[in-house]
């Protein structure tokens, strides 16, 4: 059902041809548009070539690269903040999120994405910039890139570079001096970033991490006003003279704290279908300096009123239970302005042209291990949920709609009768740096090469990989498994050559004199982190002085409970990994592309 699971809603199927044509039941309550709009919206279906399975290129992914010589495709980057992979569409039958579900059933979903630090800022600054946070030298909320390490060229204003109007809406950047308190603009943008008007300042923000509201009294929250801004900007596109393409950045906030969200999409969530994590409690043999203390959640109202005084104290259970309540609820409204979103790119004419990433800028801990928010180097909060669509590559239709979990009628739990498209995931492992040369690939642009061991003064380079060639195996192996019908598919092939790690890092204070990075890299099997002395000054660590180790085998601990590190029985593991470790990324991308060839 993981992979199969796509929407939960009633639907209708015309078969006209072998295209099959999807009318959503009245159960969804699709957005209505007007006289004009509608008839704008059957012209695009109209006039737009549709791709059948009878006609369809031997190779979708060349046809595409091709067609970018000629016509430049628009791009969407969508961004959630504090999102773990806890939606439908990745297996968890409890959330109410059709519109990333739908989303999800025309791209390639990637089941194991890593970001490269667990903080918003450096995460951010990292996949934006294609290089990792030991090159941006970002490791806090505070530091900006270009003051630190280099005028990087960034991956919207690449774009804009070769030029595309690149307008950023919503949190993209960490907003304030990590970004130059500009939001990096006029570097990455064409137009100032709409960052959204935000009914609550920042007292009644800290009242408490639970705050559902009425948003008929509150007027609009932030993340509704984003989502009308990135509506109002494609209309006003499709209606103007231009033909000049756009790279379009829009970044929600939910659901990060404080769980500011409307009411209803409580209602979504009866507490008898919310379910505790398995482990609540702090892991046995963990370093010290791998534990977070969940600072940030405990600065609350309603957190420090449950009277915790240890800073390792376990927030009950019964209040965990709210909490993630909150958190299921704020996710089911974000789900929903990325619904707006991708129904006004269809309704405007633009969904056939337009590649659309969506990506969590780092995970979230909700009480798994006794962790709370992020700043680990646990699975937890280190992977995210990512896809990515590209007309005629990922999905044969275009089409979306707008499916409200809050219209009348609607049943979150009504059996799935039908997928929209084929469905393409993988389990490779993947980076969030790997976005900036895909997207770049995709658009047919220039592409960067490996930046050097020191890129500082170089402005355009990369320490991701291009997806490409995962994208074209998952896309081929979906086919041969399947004789080109839809349906869904996980893509694994013995005879395919992919990067076999994922590293980050996060940095921490040892003390008061030494910082620490701990260095993680994570295998098909295995996640190893290593905590060493580190020198910000020169960005170079310490492998010499081993602060902590931690060492978890998936196959049996997928929660990463029990440290075996320090098991002798565990010796040549650790040495095989802390290997791989100091060798870094570097290796394993050449080791990739030595085999590759």
């Amino acid at each position: 059902m993981m992979f199969a699971r796509c929407l939960r809603a009633s639907l209708t199927t015309v078969a006209v041809g072998v295209v099959g044509v999807v009318v959503v039941s009245m159960l969804l309550m699709p957005a209505r548009v007007s006289g004009t709009e509608h008839g704008k919206r059957q012209l695009h279906h109209t006039q737009a070539p549709h791709h059948t399975h009878t006609h369809a290129p031997a190779d979708p992914l060349a046809a595409w690269l091709s067609s970018t010589a000629s016509s430049r495709p628009n791009v969407l980057f969508l961004i959630a903040d504090d999102l773990r992979p806890k939606l439908g569409c990745y297996g968890d039958s409890n959330m109410v999120t059709p519109n990333l579900d739908y989303l999800a059933g025309k791209s390639v979903r990637f089941d194991q994405a890593f970001v490269q630090i667990a903080l918003c800022s450096p995460s951010r600054t990292s996949f934006l910039t294609g290089r990792r946070p030991e090159t941006t030298r970002v490791f806090d909320l505070h530091t900006y890139f270009r003051k630190v390490a280099g005028n990087f060229t960034t991956l919207p204003e690449y774009f804009k570079q070769h030029g595309y109007l690149a307008q950023g809406v919503g949190k993209i950047y960490h907003p304030g001096e990590a970004s130059g308190n500009t939001d990096d603009f006029p570097y990455s943008w064409s137009a100032e970033t709409y960052l959204g008007d935000n009914p609550f300042n920042s007292h009644m923000r800290k009242r408490a991490t639970v705050q559902p509201v009425n948003e008929t009294a509150t007027g609009k929250l932030q993340d509704s006003d984003i989502a009308e801004f990135a509506v109002n900007f494609l209309r006003q596109r499709a209606h103007s003279n231009t033909h000049q393409p756009f790279f379009l950045a829009v970044g929600f906030h939910k659901p990060h704290l404080p769980w500011i969200f409307p009411q209803q999409y409580l209602d979504l969530y009866p507490r008898s279908k919310i379910h505790l994590a398995e482990h609540r409690t702090r892991p046995p043999h963990l370093p010290d300096i791998a534990w977070s203390q969940s600072g940030e959640i405990r600065s609350f109202g309603d957190i420090k009123a449950l009277n915790i005084t240890d800073p390792d104290g376990i927030i009950p259970d019964y209040y965990q239970y709210t909490m993630r309540q909150a958190y299921s609820a704020a996710t089911s409204y974000m789900d929903a302005n990325v619904g707006k979103v991708m129904h006004a790119l269809d309704q405007y004419g633009f969904s056939s042209n337009t590649i659309v990433s969506f990506l969590g800028d780092h995970g979230w801990h909700l009480g798994d291990n006794a962790e709370w928010c992020k700043h680990t180097n646990f699975d937890m909060a280190l992977r995210v949920p990512m896809m990515l669509y590209v007309p005629g590559v990922t999905s044969t239709g275009s089409h979306f709609d707008f499916l409200d979990p809050l219209a009348p009628g609607f049943n979150p739990q009504a059996p799935e009768l039908h997928r929209f498209g084929t469905q393409h995931s993988t389990k490779e492992l993947v980076e969030a740096v790997d976005l900036y040369p895909t997207l770049i690939e995709l658009a047919g642009l220039p592409l960067p090469d490996t930046c050097p061991e020191n890129s500082l003064h170089v402005p355009f380079c990369t320490e991701g990989t291009s997806l490409l060639p995962l994208l074209r195996q998952v896309r081929n192996l979906t086919q041969n498994h399947q004789g080109g019908r839809g349906g869904s598919s996980s893509a694994s092939s013995s005879s395919f050559t992919w990067k076999d790690a994922a590293f980050s890092v996060y940095h921490r204070q040892w003390g008061t004199k030494h910082p620490v990075l701990g260095y993680s890299v994570r295998t098909k099997t295995h996640r190893y982190t290593e905590w060493v002395y580190y020198d910000k000054v020169h960005s170079r660590p310490n492998f010499d002085h081993v602060v902590g180790r931690e060492l978890y085998r998936h196959s049996d601990d997928p929660f990463e409970f029990s440290n075996l590190a320090e098991l002798s029985a565990s010796g040549d593991l650790v040495a095989e990994l802390s290997r791989m470790v100091r060798q870094g990324w570097r290796k394993t991308l050449q080791d990739y592309l030595g085999s590759a060839h």
